[in-house]
């Protein structure tokens, strides 16, 4: 209401210098910046980080009695989809996995009761650390130094497993209305990723555990706009404001991974593999 008045009691030159002005605020940057505040006394916003641990009663799970020692190699734990990164305008050749979910994977395990359920040994970079090995031990040798090199500590069991799925476009909807002009609409689309998590026993090849897990990833688009007529029917005005939030695909693929720890931790304690610390 109060921009129709002011448009009514402007000139013809008024309402063009209007116009230009809206076209300008339109076209320039969305931030407000405090004329009053100096550059040093700005905070600048931070991108989200991925956190250690998202689920934290994986977090706050008790001891073991004794911990498991689980070793994870790079191609044991990989993106298996081949999912692309969804682009309506071009082509894109990023996936939309990541190909080292094994980073994952091990951040979840080395989190588990606060770090102190499992003992994940080195097996991603096992090549570098094979080749520092020897260098240590032939310099020692060549320098004839009495201390040998400790052996490297042998896992029980292996983890395994794959990001099998990626399904896009699960669920799409969206509502929306206008009246007078004034519009208001919004959108959503909903996406999956699925995870399989497999437990091998070192000693006899034997499947102990298998879980998989799927986890929902959700985008929303709000979308509003004001559809306006001026100067007798004879001009246009229109603006629009549109808002988009998208669900990070490393932070669901994180959440699954660590739902899948739980549920195989879970598993492993009622076939007795392993046992809390406090059996209460």
């Amino acid at each position: 209401m109060i921009i129709s008045l002011y448009l009514k009691l402007l000139t013809h030159w008024g309402k063009r210098l209007l116009l230009l002005s809206l076209s300008i605020v339109l076209l320039s940057s969305c931030v407000v910046l405090d004329p009053s505040k100096t550059i040093d006394n700005l905070k600048i916003t931070k991108l989200p980080e991925i956190s250690q641990v998202i689920n934290t009663e994986l977090w706050e799970l008790p001891k073991p009695k004794t911990k498991p020692i689980v070793a994870i190699y790079a191609n044991s734990f990989t993106d298996q989809t081949g999912q692309r990164r969804s682009n309506s305008s071009y082509a894109s050749f990023s996936t939309a996995v990541t190909q080292a979910p094994y980073t994952l994977l091990i951040q979840a395990l080395k989190n588990t009761a606060q770090g102190k359920f499992f003992e994940v040994v080195e097996r991603v970079g096992l090549d570098n650390l094979s080749k520092e090995r020897q260098l240590i031990r032939s310099t020692r040798e060549t320098f004839k130094e009495p201390q040998k090199l400790k052996p490297l500590m042998f896992a029980g069991l292996l983890m395994e497993g794959a990001v099998i799925s990626y399904e896009s476009n699960i669920r799409t909807g969206g509502l929306g209305g206008r009246v007078l002009g004034i519009g208001l609409s919004r959108q959503y689309r909903q996406d999956t990723v699925t995870v399989s998590l497999r437990t091998v026993s070192v000693l006899t090849g034997r499947i102990l555990t298998e879980v998989t897990v799927t986890k929902t990833i959700l985008s929303v688009g709000l979308n509003q706009d004001i559809f306006r007529f001026i100067t007798d029917n004879t001009e246009l005005i229109e603006i629009e404001n549109g808002n988009v939030e998208n669900e990070s695909i490393t932070i669901a693929l994180q959440s699954a991974i660590e739902i899948a720890v739980l549920k195989t931790i879970e598993k492993g304690i009622i076939m007795k593999y392993w046992s809390y610390k406090n059996d209460k």
